[in-house]
């Protein structure tokens, strides 16, 4: 378990949707941070904002980069602005924490990454699934050698992600819609993380199965690692089977989720005309702060199901920590919640250590745009029907996992 922050890193939120509500919760009471501004250009998710913090609020994103309020800004802006936030940020001396995708173009990671290194600034780019505690467990148990070799990393995901709602360009892969750029980084990145950072080629097969929502859903894929071992990644998003079902129901934040939903989120959408769509999902910022803690969840939170195969067993997922299968059977290994900090709390803790000299960050700019080059990998493979070989891959500069 990693070491706590000198001081709390005064965080600024860039975008309250979604993916800054859950931010915001997740940092709320943790000692590790203090969540000090916030900018968006939706003024009632703002106000909402200022209801709940005593904190400053931006309507303008330049605004909350020049408040010596702020030493740290959480990215959380859609993908196409992603570049254009991540300079802006570096270039007024904040550290940066950056939402998944990094960017849309190869092009766009270097001038990111030109950017960090010129301001001297710490970017970490995440949260992703490989900071769930079962990930950080396996990736442990893998580096102590005492399961041999790596052979096989196989993933599934079965969910409704295309039909819970989106703005137009979420659904247009050329801003960074679809599953692509959206729920397959969290795949790559733990596969990464697990196999040691460098893989050597994709081969893919996409899926745009609803015209009416025409963008990527459906992905297979199969990565090869440099050193031979290999990796599966599947993935559909098109509200059928659930995956969640072979996590007894565990959802993937940890929650308790009902076992007879399937196909809600696909029937409750097709009553939406698009303006209807995109304002609720423009509003969708919504959290009361003073809980002191994030919620307390019955089981792991997961990014589906994982199997990671090893010369002298296999260890997969389970609704409340591992199971391990060995030549002594089967074993389960519980993860209970003081064991691993959560995911929200373990990107800014990364951040902070590099920034306090504790420990270099693993999910860096370079680590990212690895991860980058695979999802684009993953589209022109499924374009032109053939291998990709890889040409910016990395290892993993860290000691028995991420923190």
């Amino acid at each position: 378990m990693s070491q706590k922050p000198q001081k709390p890193l005064r965080m600024g939120i860039l975008g309250l949707g979604m993916a800054g509500t859950v931010m915001v919760r997740g940092l709320d009471g943790w000692a590790g941070a203090e969540i000090s501004a916030a900018a968006d250009s939706n003024e009632n998710l703002l106000a909402s904002f200022a209801d709940d913090f005593d904190a400053e609020a931006h309507t303008d994103m330049r605004s909350l980069c020049q408040s010596n309020a702020v030493e740290a800004v959480y990215i959380a802006t859609p993908h196409q602005f992603h570049a254009k936030h991540a300079i802006m940020a570096a270039e007024h001396g904040k550290h940066i924490v950056l939402e998944k995708p990094m960017a849309l173009t190869m092009v766009d990671c270097d001038a990111i990454i030109e950017a960090v290194e010129k301001a001297g600034v710490k970017l970490v780019v995440g949260p992703t699934h490989s900071y769930d505690p079962h990930v950080r467990l396996m990736a442990q148990m893998i580096g102590t050698g005492d399961f041999g070799r790596l052979s096989m990393i196989n993933t599934w995901n079965y969910n409704d992600f295309l039909y819970r709602p989106r703005r137009p360009e979420e659904l247009d892969t050329s801003k960074g819609g679809g599953i692509v750029f959206n729920q397959l980084p969290h795949q790559i990145d733990s596969i990464r993380v697990l196999g040691g950072g460098k893989l050597q080629s994709v081969r893919a097969q996409l899926g745009v199965l609803d015209p009416a929502r025409p963008t990527e859903g459906s992905a297979i894929v199969l990565l090869e690692f440099e050193d031979g071992a290999a990796a599966t990644m599947v993935y559909s998003g098109y509200d059928r089977f659930d995956t969640d079902e072979f996590q007894g129901w565990i959802g993937e934040g940890g929650q308790l989720k009902p076992g007879d939903a399937y196909g809600n989120s696909r029937a409750g959408l097709g009553a939406l005309d698009q303006a209807a769509e995109t304002q609720l999902r423009a509003e969708r910022y919504g959290y009361k702060s003073g809980n002191g803690s994030a919620p307390t969840v019955p089981g792991q939170a997961h990014f589906g199901v994982m199997v990671v195969s090893c010369e002298k067993g296999d260890i997969k997922t389970s609704p409340t920590g591992l199971s391990v299968f060995d030549d002594n059977g089967r074993r389960e290994i519980e993860i209970y919640g003081n064991e691993f900090l959560p995911s929200r709390q373990a990107v800014v803790q990364e951040l902070s250590n590099a920034i306090n000299g504790v420990r270099p960050a693993l999910h860096d700019g370079r680590w990212a745009k690895a991860n980058m080059e695979v999802a684009l990998a993953i589209l022109q493979s499924a374009k032109e029907r053939k291998e990709i070989i890889l040409k910016h891959q990395i290892g993993a500069h860290y000691e028995n996992g991420p923190v």
